[in-house]
């Protein structure tokens, strides 16, 4: 794990939206499209803002979520919703959203529709997550009814996830879909994530399912 610490949470998002935005336009460098793999959640808002004034060919990046709670876009817990909001907007308005949600009942309904436009922009390019206190990332939730599957070499690109701690279904990329990333980040803050996170270094998955992901990623922290 490459732990990256730093003194303020301002000066971290500005410098991993700035890391991020570098590694975009590499990519574009050396290939047509490239895809941005972004969480839901307000910490990684302000990095989304700082994205969307930045000068790139967004409209040959694709972005889409980790996961999606399965909520219409007129709710408050919308991940889409959010990413609308904060970073498809001023420059970044011309990327594509690749969707993760659709208006029927539940996140099974959905999947079949949903997983060729995602199989189609793997590999990642970039890759941006986020860590509960619990340890789970994206949507997959430590005692979630479908994490050994999520986790598993064998998995799906998408799956449908309950979980005890998630008040709402969720579709997620699965461990398998997300390890694909060329570049790997994962933005916490405080204390309290601190130590979720070394204590996630001595677990399994299946305990801790954001260790999945820990040899491969830049960790950044601020207080």
């Amino acid at each position: 794990m490459n732990l990256i610490e730093y003194p303020d949470r301002d000066v971290m998002l500005l410098d991993l939206a700035n890391k991020i935005a570098g590694e975009l336009r590499a990519g574009l460098e050396q290939h047509e499209r490239v895809s941005f793999c972004v969480p839901g959640g307000t910490t990684p808002g302000p990095v989304f803002d700082t994205l969307s004034g930045v000068s790139l060919d967004w409209d040959r990046v694709d972005v889409l979520l980790n996961d999606e709670r399965w909520v219409p876009e007129t709710s408050e817990r919308s991940n889409t919703a959010l990413l609308k909001r904060r970073l498809l907007v001023g420059k970044a308005a011309s990327a594509r959203l690749i969707p993760l949600h659709r208006d029927v009942p539940t996140p099974e309904d959905g999947l079949e529709a949903l997983m060729p436009a995602v199989e189609a922009v793997l590999p990642l390019n970039v890759l941006l997550l986020g860590m509960g206190t619990d340890m789970h990332t994206a949507s997959l939730f430590p005692g979630a009814d479908q994490l050994e599957l999520g986790l598993s070499d064998a998995a799906p690109t998408l799956l449908a996830m309950r979980a005890p701690g998630a008040p709402e279904p969720r579709i997620t990329l699965s461990a398998e879909a997300l390890k694909t990333a060329i570049s790997t980040h994962i933005l916490i803050t405080g204390p309290e994530k601190r130590a979720a996170l070394e204590r996630a270094q001595s677990l399994s998955p299946m305990e801790a399912p954001v260790s999945a992901f820990l040899p491969e990623a830049s960790v950044h922290w601020a207080p």
